[in-house]
């Protein structure tokens, strides 16, 4: 990282007073959410400023701090990059070193809006079932101490201040790709409420808003690389930029808490946010259309030995292995939303993958896929299995999934697999003598696959693993057409 230029500095007066708190200052949150927030405030006015909250790692709040928590977004034309500085964020808070200013600032009546990209892990619960996991270490903790570990916890007892105090709730917005996030996160809320205090959850459940979601927006890793590239062209330091596609889409729920009145949500519609009655159709077509083929082509290109989306889809066999994913497998397995054509929804899918500017890698995508999979796959198999749709496409990427989450690729060489449950993958693959036993293995952790589903796959995919094995990716894929 250069040393020797100015840091990034804040140009358009102080920061924003804050309005919002966010639990997982990630790239995707400031690349997206983050800015929809400022250039709302540009549009409508309002405090809105954005309080960020690193629930681990200090990293973010390191390199934020030394420049005021001001940020370069850089947009990734095909015909060149574009900048934006953002300054929506005014402090950045590190959970770990110190709860008690988290809580603090939660429950302050300013905040009104509490927004989450913890990812599917974050949430502390069953995949499955949608459950809150009681098992869990930090929800363990958190059910026995008052400062918490968890984002369920901190969200808990955050209100649990503001009851006390008399004030309003604030509203619960996850940005995560998780089925109906809104009442997900409410049922994972009011479950570890009700183990702290029954009239607790009864207030929350009454008087609190959990609106569902859905983001859209491929944001890839930040590299050294990039920081670098940065530095050179604008001559100065941004220890935290983000880059992004141009495309973005955020539809959300207008279910606010409304103790507020009109000061209890930014105007997003101001900044294209689509406010809606029903988020569930446009969460399921982008689960399954974007993110589904995301993890698929992730697991599999890999396999293949290619390190970006981009190269997957600049491969003919992988391209047609996409398509017909989107049209035999994918889309018939759920009701468009008004107006959507599917297949033009495929098309601009394809162009986004393709862009050469976009370095999105099959290994960042691949993480986290024993919590990604039952949302971004399974449900669309279970889907097209009631409806008797054949589905060998995405039973092959669950065969490239269970052989990547063994840690060995095809040509025997390691794989860095980041997964909560990566341990005991790889030892139920290490375990297993054959093709059979580690398909079975997998198939019987219920925290991923039930046990319908588990029996009406097994014999597609023990096909699919075998051939994987023993043939490659691209002319397993071939012999599919």
């Amino acid at each position: 990282m250069p040393a020797d230029l100015p840091r990034l500095q804040r140009q358009n007066g102080p920061a924003p007073k804050p309005g919002i708190v966010h639990l997982g200052l990630g790239a995707f949150y400031r690349a997206h959410v983050a800015i929809y927030v400022e250039e709302a405030m540009e549009a409508s006015g309002g405090d809105w400023g954005i309080v960020g909250v690193s629930l681990q790692s200090p990293t973010m709040h390191d390199n934020l701090a030394p420049q005021d928590y001001v940020y370069t977004a850089e947009e990734l034309r095909p015909q060149g990059p574009f900048l934006r500085q953002v300054e929506i964020l005014s402090d950045v808070l590190v959970a770990r070193d110190d709860p008690e200013a988290v809580l603090r600032k939660m429950a302050d009546p300013g905040i009104r809006i509490v927004t989450l990209t913890i990812t599917e892990k974050g949430y502390c619960h069953d995949p499955a079932s949608g459950r809150l996991n009681l098992d869990h270490p930090d929800i363990v903790h958190d059910l026995e101490e008052e400062m918490p570990l968890s984002a369920p916890g901190y969200l808990v007892r955050a209100l649990e201040r503001r009851k006390a105090a008399g004030h309003p709730p604030f509203t619960v917005l996850t940005c995560d790709n998780l089925p109906d996030n809104g009442p997900l996160v409410r049922g994972i809320v009011l479950e570890l409420a009700e183990r702290i205090g029954p009239e607790l959850a009864q207030w929350i459940a009454s008087e609190g808003r959990f609106p569902a979601t859905m983001v859209d927006r491929i944001v890839p890793a930040t590299k050294p690389e990039d920081v670098e590239a940065l530095a050179a062209r604008t001559g100065r330091l941004d220890a935290a930029p983000v880059t992004h596609e141009p495309f973005r889409q955020w539809v959300v729920e207008d279910d606010f808490v409304s103790a507020y009145g009109n000061a209890a949500r930014p105007d997003l519609a101001a900044s294209g946010v689509e406010l809606v009655d029903n988020v569930t159709p446009y969460e399921r077509m982008k689960l399954r259309m974007l993110n589904g083929t995301h993890s698929a082509l992730a697991y599999l290109g890999y396999l293949a030995g290619m390190e970006t989306i981009s190269e997957t889809v600049a491969d003919t066999v992988l391209a047609g292995y996409v398509k017909r994913l989107w049209r035999t497998e994918i889309a018939p397995s759920f009701d468009a939303p008004q107006g959507i054509d599917l297949a033009a929804y495929a098309d601009a899918l394809f162009s986004r993958y393709a862009n050469p500017a976009i370095r999105h890698r099959t290994w960042q995508i691949a993480m986290d896929g024993s919590q990604k999979l039952p949302q971004r796959i399974l449900a669309t198999l279970h889907d097209n299995i009631a409806r008797d749709t054949p589905s060998p496409g995405l039973t092959a990427a669950v065969a490239a999934w269970m052989i990547y989450v063994g840690g060995t690729d095809l040509s025997g060489r390691q794989i860095d697999v980041r997964d909560p449950m990566a341990e005991r993958l790889r030892s139920l693959s290490e375990g297993a003598e054959n093709a059979a036993e580690k398909v079975r293995a997998f198939l019987d952790i219920r925290d991923i696959f039930d046990a319908d589903l588990a029996e009406t796959l097994r014999p597609g995919l023990i096909d699919a693993y075998e051939g994987l094995r023993a043939n490659g990716v691209r002319r397993t894929l071939e012999e599919l057409q």
